[in-house]
């Protein structure tokens, strides 16, 4: 009696084994999760625009490719002994025209605030931005300047 007892209780433990232990292949199909949203490490959404006035030196790039362009311009005009004075002033009007061009395009900027899709909070300083950026606007941060997604 004891023997068929013990005997009994070992199948229902080996029983019990085999009913907990998934076989693979069978059963039910695996549960595929929920696709999570792409994330775009360069995204965000406009928090501030402000206008800046004078936040940007003058690196006189502009009064060198002024005087280039002054030069050959010059070279062009002039002939004989006059060729020489007149790429000269050449070189010094467009590198005068240079210098203002760039001192105009930094007297006024724009700071943009983007708070980025992972929290980060950037600031871009433009020259300019499209007129249907606004607070809120969803933007992409690409180098330094914020282009409009939508």
């Amino acid at each position: 009696m004891k023997i068929r007892l013990f005997a009994l209780a070992v199948v229902c433990v080996a029983l019990s084994a085999c009913a907990t232990q998934s076989s693979p292949g069978y059963g039910r199909a695996p549960v595929a999760a929920a696709p999570q949203p792409v994330r775009c490490y360069d995204c965000g959404r406009v928090e501030n625009i402000e206008t800046v006035y004078g936040a940007r030196e003058n690196t006189r790039t502009g009064a060198v490719l002024g005087g280039i362009v002054g030069g050959v311009v010059g070279n062009q005009v002039g002939s004989g002994d006059g060729k020489k004075a007149a790429t000269v002033a050449g070189v010094v009007a467009g590198a005068v025209a240079g210098n203002a061009i760039e001192n105009k395009r930094n007297e006024q900027t724009f700071n943009i605030t983007v708070r980025m899709d992972d929290g980060r909070r950037v600031v871009i300083n433009q020259n300019t931005y499209s007129e249907n950026l606004r607070v809120g606007s969803a933007v992409r941060v690409t180098g330094n300047r914020v282009v409009l997604l939508r």
